[in-house]
């Protein structure tokens, strides 16, 4: 009689472990010459590829965009890339303002730099680097050296409202005043300098134009003790200098109140002219026989109404 095996479609329990056993100890079958040569080559391949993943990937050739967009993202986007740059030192309201701008920008594009850092319009800007600088003309053509100072004399529109508000007011009032008084070159006081006569070396006097005022002091003209006088508007620095055979008196713009002139009678083509330079009349600085060409340029400069260039 047989003995009781295990259920059908059940394998003894060891069944697995003895074959893992058998096939673990059984001796590896000699390879035939086929079989060994396939071998070798799939070894040589996968050595092959392992070599190529340790290798950096290739270089992109210069002319390649990709390349030139990774390089361009790493550079500054400021515009001045390429060009030649010079050190300037902008001084404006009595501050410095350290910057770098193109050798090649026009003094129009200085303007507008000017700007972007003090707010003061470029209409209202008169900038300076041994004389005006012209808008049309680069900084390399007016030989602009790094380090060079640059001058800027100017106000912001709430600046030019703000102080000379009060100037309009003081000049409404004298015009108001002087209508209601006989012509200044009639009273004694101005009378005994003007029968001195035409000076021989005054400026000449266009009649009926506008200029601006002259690259030149304007001379040849008298003060109230009937001594020779001239005018000097250094724009740079925002003063008038007025001089004598004596002396040169040095005054800020800022500190002259009121601009008043009146035509000489028997010589429209010249005026007589008072600068106001404390709260009374008893401060005028009277000149006389100013060329009337130049009278609007005079008061529009001393009372901040800046001229375009």
């Amino acid at each position: 009689m047989a003995a009781a095996g295990a259920p059908d479609g059940m394998e003894e329990p060891g069944m697995d472990t003895e074959a893992e056993t058998v096939a673990t100890e059984a001796p590896a079958r000699p390879l035939n010459c086929v079989e060994a040569e396939t071998a070798a080559e799939m070894a040589a391949e996968d050595s092959g590829a392992a070599r190529d993943s340790l290798q950096p990937a290739p270089a992109q050739p210069p002319g390649d965009p990709a390349a030139q967009a990774s390089v361009s993202n790493g550079e500054d986007a400021g515009g001045g890339a390429g060009k030649e740059l010079v050190d300037l030192k902008i001084i404006w309201n009595k501050t410095k303002h350290d910057v770098k701008v193109p050798l090649d920008s026009t003094g129009s594009e200085l303007k507008q730099k000017i700007h972007s850092i003090t707010g003061l319009p470029p209409a209202m800007q008169k900038v300076m680097y041994k004389g005006l600088v012209p808008e049309d003309k680069t900084l390399r053509e007016i030989k602009v050296t790094s380090g060079a100072k640059i001058m800027v004399v100017g106000s912001t529109i709430n600046d030019v409202l703000a102080v000379n508000t009060p100037k309009d007011a003081v000049q409404q009032d004298a015009k108001a005043e002087e209508n209601k008084k006989e012509p200044l070159c009639r009273q004694k006081q101005h009378r005994k300098v003007l029968d001195k006569g035409k000076p021989e070396d005054v400026m000449p006097s266009v009649k009926g134009a506008q200029e601006r005022l002259p690259t030149v002091p304007l001379s040849g003209m008298y003060n109230k003790s009937g001594g020779k006088v001239r005018l000097t508007f250094k724009l740079e620095q925002d003063q008038l200098w007025i001089g004598t055979k004596e002396r040169t008196e040095k005054l800020p713009m800022g500190s002259i109140k009121n601009v008043v002139s009146e035509p000489i009678e028997g010589h429209e083509d010249y005026h007589m002219m008072a600068f106001q330079l404390g709260p009374t009349e008893a401060s005028y600085y009277w000149v006389y026989w100013v060329p009337t060409q130049y009278v609007d340029a005079i008061k529009d400069t001393v009372l901040g109404k800046w001229q375009y260039f």
